[in-house]
């Protein structure tokens, strides 16, 4: 069943249970020309409330003229207004382009522009509109004042809720377009169709025992997969309700998790390694949730470990994409195994081959190699660029993940960095996350990542760019301990002789590290 019409279950089943909560921190947000959110403290939708207010943002969406395969696009702070767009546009056959509120005005120029979007909504905080914007019919600019609850967007004068949405989208029509973090390249367009999205949801729904009475509290930026998808689709997708924050704060989410109120939680590593080193983590206790999981980046051992200890819950780590969504999860159930991103999620095949030969790679080889994906779950392709898209297929269907893996004989898996990560030290493969795991294992050491530096020699030898946990020593003195902590543990070869050291590394909305601009700075030696 679609994500939609299982929405759509719920609103007429359970008209009464509470959908969605927005949560009180000061932030306004609304939803067209004239209309917000105001100053509420707080705003509550059960499903029946939901069902009318999403009735009454799809008719007037309509009324502008947005019509099935038409593009939304829309850049907007986390709130009602974003997620009311989005899925008011699926329901319409639209296609959603949810944009990050951070994007500059060069990138957002390409992305409308390369989208072909009819119309935009941007918030009135956010910078002028660049000066090159692409023809869009309309612009639309979201007011900080307006009306004062969600409930009465359906009694704008612009809004007639008598008339039905239609038939719903079919399993084929394209639904959402999410723009690529752009770590190979130029940021990519990956269209996902209706069926992917409910192909990820029921195997997630399956996987990790969705409820209709989990409470899901909600911290993540929704222009993303996990937090538009994997989190609130899915509790959705389950009937369940979502809490949801508009930012994070340590403090704040620290005291909301240990209240009780909730069962499921969602972040990425920086979010947990924050958590642990707020002071006010001494008095937590997290026994009781019943699934807390950690994504969009490799989880470090030392969280993974710290974490349990602190708070009495070993987190669950998995594995997806912008372009598949959810693909691995260590089990809800079973062993939650340190380092690893778990099995294949229901109705996912994944195999690991070799990248020269192409060769599937067999257990008992231990290898690493490239993880392909196949499944329902795998996007269309890439928007307007078969290129793209075919470089991105084998010739049997397979989708080329791009990142090196290696699988355990009882079929967990392990990932191993990107494919384009990879160092070739004199004939020699170094791959950086087997060095960054023993360098964030060295107590000084918070943040670290490896790439190749250009070597006469060898052709490339690893460099380290680290962030300390207490930088007191002199670099040649903390240089020296790293490189003998990297000794104790590696192969001569996989050593980083060169270190670097900064205060923070660059990393993108969901915290994980961005190698391009550390190649920018530190590869040519």
């Amino acid at each position: 069943m679609s994500v939609l019409a299982t929405l759509e279950k719920h609103i007429r089943a359970q008209p009464e249970r509470l959908a969605l909560r927005i949560l009180a921190d000061g932030l306004a947000d609304g939803l067209a020309d004239g209309l917000a959110d105001g100053d509420a403290p707080e705003i509550t939708l059960t499903y029946g409330q939901l069902g009318e207010t999403l009735a009454a943002t799809g008719t007037y969406l309509r009324s502008l003229g947005l019509k099935a395969g038409d593009r939304l696009a829309f850049q907007l702070p986390k709130g009602l207004s974003f997620i009311l767009l989005h899925w008011a546009a699926l329901r319409l056959g639209a296609i959603s382009l949810p944009l990050n509120p951070a994007y500059p005005a060069a990138e957002l120029s390409h992305f409308l522009r390369d989208s072909g979007a009819r119309f935009f909504f941007r918030s009135a905080d956010m910078p002028p509109c660049p000066v090159d914007l692409p023809a869009l019919e309309k612009v639309f600019t979201i007011a900080a004042d307006g009306i004062e609850e969600a409930t009465r967007f359906k009694e704008t004068a612009c809004f007639d809720t008598t008339t039905p949405f239609g038939p719903l989208p079919l399993p084929e029509q394209p639904a959402v377009l999410i723009y690529t973090s752009g770590t190979t390249g130029r940021p990519k367009g990956a269209l996902l169709s209706h069926l992917n999205l409910a192909a990820n949801a029921a195997a997630l729904h399956d996987a990790w025992g969705w409820r209709r009475d989990d409470v899901l509290l909600h911290v993540l930026p929704l222009f993303h997969v996990h937090g538009l998808f994997v989190a609130l689709q899915n509790a959705w997708y389950a009937g369940a309700t979502v809490h949801l924050r508009r930012r994070f704060d340590a403090a704040t989410t620290l005291a909301d998790l240990n209240s009780g109120a909730y069962s499921v939680f969602m972040a990425v590593p920086t979010i947990h390694a924050r958590l642990m080193q707020h002071l006010d983590c001494r008095h937590c206790d997290f026994r009781h949730l019943r699934l807390m999981t950690s994504g969009s980046d490799r989880l470090p051992d030392t969280v993974f470990q710290q974490f349990e200890a602190r708070f009495g819950y070993r987190l669950l780590e998995r594995y997806g994409m912008t372009e598949t969504g959810m693909n691995l999860s260590n089990p809800l159930h079973g062993e939650r195994r340190r380092g690893s991103v778990g099995l294949p999620l229901p109705g996912v095949e994944a195999r690991i081959v070799d990248r020269q030969s192409g060769a599937i790679l067999e257990d008992d080889q231990t290898p690493i190699g490239e993880l392909e994906i196949r499944g329902a779950h795998v996007f269309r392709g890439y928007w307007q660029n078969p290129p793209a898209t075919a470089a991105a297929f084998t010739a049997d269907g397979w989708l080329r993940t791009g990142d090196l893996a290696s699988r355990a004989a009882d079929g967990y898996y392990t990932l191993h960095g990107r494919a384009n990560d990879l160092i070739i030290s004199g004939g020699l493969n170094i791959y950086p996350a087997e060095v960054e795991r023993v360098l964030t294992a060295h107590p000084n050491v918070a943040a670290a990542a490896v790439i190749g530096c250009s070597d006469e020699r060898w052709g490339e030898r690893p460099l380290a760019v680290v962030v300390l946990q207490k930088p007191q020593l002199e670099e040649a003195a903390l240089t020296a301990a790293l490189r003998q902590h990297c000794r104790s543990q590696l192969a001569p070869y996989k050593c980083p002789e060169q270190y670097r050291f900064l205060p923070e590394l660059p990393r993108n909305s969901m915290g994980k590290i961005q190698k391009g601009p550390l190649r920018a700075r530190f590869a040519s030696g």
